[in-house]
């Protein structure tokens, strides 16, 4: 029954929250210190805009849940936090919704509670126009995600197994829908090759969801009785990877998983994010503290985001991409092979100074 499986979702997926290591390769890019680059805090904007998107703040909350009572209220809350500190909110997959129009109200009270905030709907690959525009206006949706998960249906014992109908059919939503479209990987990452594929279908934004964060391969291993796909946990490259690989692809991309801080958001923007999603961290604080403790977590991180920009000369979360990073570890081997020169992020702010002097401006 799937709201039984959207349930199991939620709990496998608090329970790998509160047992990560913490540890990702966020922690493999960090910023060189200009001792002197500091700006005044009211000069601050943390605003971003991309594709027509316009955003008070760069950071949402992603999909996550839907489809059964327990996860109406997940949402319910989920919608309030966003109210409350202004982020975007994107619902979980509503193919329950497709299946049983019964379980509406659990999307739909993402836009109930949150009524002029940004709300993105969530659905599959396979799903038919009709069932996308039912999609959106069932939560007066202001984007449109499309999630691709090849690497969690394998492991899933009820997943598709057919693949090859995503592709012309992301197209199809892309032409028919009205709102800007976000393609979004679930955890296991969008490469390069990918993310230009799915420019050229038309879609507006790509939502890189590396690996790092929640593991829905391991997830739906747990939800088999032997287990027998362990081999496919750690599947795919981290979003860190994913940034580096997707430098200048045509169409912005926004960054998710394994976002655990403020400090991590600004990695992401620094690396090319126009927006940073996070989820399991928030769904572990929603679930173990309440709803109170999320909309304090989301606001110190964005507090934190805003004293890092300061302290990095950054009055904008884009012109975090002007600083300088040291890319480390096994990112700087993934980068080798990949053939992306990581040299010329550790020396931003040189041409940045230099274009300054050509000009004549000032900081």
């Amino acid at each position: 029954m799937i709201s039984q499986r959207k349930d199991d979702h939620v709990r496998l997926a608090v329970e790998h929250a509160r047992q990560h290591s913490g540890h990702n390769q966020f922690d493999e890019v960090s910023f060189v210190h200009h001792a002197l680059a500091g700006i005044d805090r009211p000069d601050v904007s943390l605003a971003t805009t991309f594709a027509g998107i316009s955003w008070p703040v760069p950071l949402y909350i992603n999909a996550m849940t839907g489809g059964s009572v327990s996860t109406g209220i997940i949402n319910r809350d989920l919608a309030i936090a966003a109210r409350e500190t202004g982020v975007a909110v994107a619902s979980g997959s509503m193919s329950a919704y497709f299946k049983d129009p019964s379980c509406a109200d659990t999307f739909s009270v993402l836009r109930k509670e949150n009524p002029d905030g940004f709300v993105l709907a969530n659905v599959n690959a396979t799903a038919s126009v009709d069932k996308v525009q039912r999609a959106i206006d069932l939560v007066q949706a202001n984007a449109l995600q499309i999630h691709i998960n090849t690497a969690q249906e394998t492991p899933m014992p009820e997943g598709d197994r057919s693949f090859a109908a995503w592709v012309p059919q992301i197209e199809k939503i892309a032409a028919a829908v009205d709102v800007p479209v976000i393609v979004k990987e679930v955890g296991n990452g969008l490469s390069r090759e990918t993310v230009l594929l799915i420019e050229s279908l038309g879609v507006q934004v790509a939502d890189l969801g590396g690996r790092g964060g929640t593991d829905f391969a391991r997830i739906e291993n747990g939800r088999r009785e032997l287990g027998e796909y362990a081999f496919m946990h750690g599947w795919g490259q981290s979003t860190a990877a994913c940034l580096l690989d997707t430098q200048d692809v045509g169409i912005p991309v926004l960054a998710s998983g394994g976002v655990r801080n403020a400090l991590d958001v600004a990695r992401a923007l620094a690396l090319g994010a126009s927006g940073v999603g996070a989820s399991g961290g928030f769904l572990r604080t929603l679930k173990d503290e309440g709803v109170s403790a999320l909309i304090a977590q989301i606001s110190t991180w964005l507090d934190q985001l805003a004293a890092l920009q300061t302290m990095l000369g950054a009055r904008t979360p884009a012109e975090l991409t002007r600083c300088d990073l040291l890319i480390h570890g096994e990112l700087r081997d993934f980068c080798a092979d990949r053939g992306i020169e990581t040299g010329t992020f550790a020396q931003r702010s040189r041409s940045v100074e230099a274009a300054h002097q050509l000009t004549g401006s000032t900081r």
